[in-house]
Protein backbone atom coordinates (compact mmCIF):
# COMPACT_ATOMS: atom_id res chain seq x y z
CA UNK A 1 0.00 0.00 0.00
CA UNK A 2 0.96 3.82 -0.65
CA UNK A 3 1.19 6.12 2.18
CA UNK A 4 -0.61 9.04 0.63
CA UNK A 5 -0.77 12.47 2.95
CA UNK A 6 -4.10 14.49 1.87
CA UNK A 7 -2.13 17.41 2.30
CA UNK A 8 0.41 16.68 0.01
CA UNK A 9 -0.90 15.68 -2.54
CA UNK A 10 -0.68 18.96 -5.04
CA UNK A 11 1.88 18.83 -7.40
CA UNK A 12 2.96 14.64 -6.30
CA UNK A 13 3.89 12.21 -9.16
CA UNK A 14 2.85 9.19 -9.96
CA UNK A 15 2.81 6.05 -12.59
CA UNK A 16 0.43 4.23 -13.33
CA UNK A 17 0.97 0.28 -13.25
CA UNK A 18 -1.18 -0.75 -16.39
CA UNK A 19 -0.64 2.55 -18.53
CA UNK A 20 -3.93 2.95 -20.84
CA UNK A 21 -3.44 5.46 -24.02
CA UNK A 22 0.06 6.02 -23.93
CA UNK A 23 -0.53 7.73 -20.27
CA UNK A 24 2.06 6.08 -17.81
CA UNK A 25 3.47 9.63 -15.89
CA UNK A 26 0.60 11.80 -13.58
CA UNK A 27 0.94 15.13 -11.97
CA UNK A 28 -1.54 15.72 -9.39
CA UNK A 29 -3.10 19.40 -10.44
CA UNK A 30 -5.82 20.50 -7.92
CA UNK A 31 -6.97 18.94 -4.58
CA UNK A 32 -9.71 20.70 -3.36
CA UNK A 33 -11.19 20.18 0.41
CA UNK A 34 -14.03 21.01 2.35
CA UNK A 35 -14.56 22.87 5.45
CA UNK A 36 -13.27 19.82 7.59
CA UNK A 37 -10.55 19.54 5.79
CA UNK A 38 -11.60 15.94 3.26
CA UNK A 39 -10.45 15.77 -0.15
CA UNK A 40 -13.66 16.72 -2.45
CA UNK A 41 -11.85 16.51 -5.53
CA UNK A 42 -8.52 15.52 -7.09
CA UNK A 43 -7.44 16.08 -10.63
CA UNK A 44 -4.42 14.14 -12.01
CA UNK A 45 -3.00 15.18 -15.52
CA UNK A 46 -1.34 12.84 -17.87
CA UNK A 47 1.96 14.53 -18.40
CA UNK A 48 2.58 13.48 -21.87
CA UNK A 49 -1.48 13.74 -23.52
CA UNK A 50 -1.98 16.75 -21.00
CA UNK A 51 -5.45 14.89 -20.31
CA UNK A 52 -7.06 15.52 -17.02
CA UNK A 53 -9.38 13.12 -15.04
CA UNK A 54 -11.24 13.44 -11.87
CA UNK A 55 -10.08 10.90 -9.05
CA UNK A 56 -10.78 9.15 -6.11
CA UNK A 57 -7.48 9.83 -4.22
CA UNK A 58 -7.67 6.84 -2.14
CA UNK A 59 -7.15 4.85 -5.30
CA UNK A 60 -3.41 5.64 -5.34
CA UNK A 61 -3.17 3.72 -2.35
CA UNK A 62 -3.46 0.43 -4.59
CA UNK A 63 0.23 -0.42 -5.43
CA UNK A 64 -1.13 -2.64 -8.15
CA UNK A 65 -2.29 0.64 -10.12
CA UNK A 66 0.13 3.34 -9.26
CA UNK A 67 3.74 3.64 -7.55
CA UNK A 68 5.07 7.00 -6.08
CA UNK A 69 7.10 8.88 -8.70
CA UNK A 70 7.63 8.86 -12.40
CA UNK A 71 9.12 5.40 -12.71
Amino acid sequence: MNKVNPKALLHSKWTKVVVNKKEKHFMITSVKFDEDKNVIECIIEAVMTKNEYNINWRELKCIDQWRIGWQ
